[in-house]
């Protein structure tokens, strides 16, 4: 997914970067909502995020300590359940708004648009 000559999370420039790790500017990358989210999702998502990084930041911290590899990987795929639930939980919002939204105006071309969010992040 990402190329060798990125090894470190520390390297990157803060922002959002495709499925083949190169960086995307706000032009190629960055749609807004037409209805933002309430404020109760929005800390919703920023706790769950807040704890998947908490997460991220052990894993760390347990790589530096040299850990047992097997612990590792445990706490490797907890971090990945938890990134996983959090996009479904992110895809039931989009489905329940925007998409409903854009079909009620008449918006077929949608119905591929989510299709292919779909098999993204499965």
């Amino acid at each position: 997914m990402f190329s060798q000559s990125r090894r470190s999370i520390d390297i990157y420039p803060t922002g959002v970067y495709n499925k083949d790790g190169d960086f995307m500017n706000n032009q190629e990358c960055c749609r807004h909502k037409k209805n933002g989210r309430s404020a109760e999702s929005k800390k919703t998502l920023e706790n769950r995020i807040n704890r998947i990084t908490g997460q991220l930041g052990g894993i760390k911290r347990m790589i530096e300590e040299d850990r047992y590899c097997a612990d590792i990987l445990i706490q490797l795929s907890a971090a990945e359940s938890a990134l996983q639930n959090l996009s479904y939980i992110i895809l039931k919002e989009h489905l329940e708004s925007c998409v409903s939204e854009e079909i009620k105006k008449g918006n077929s071309e949608i119905i591929a648009e989510t299709m292919d969010i779909i098999r993204k992040i499965k």
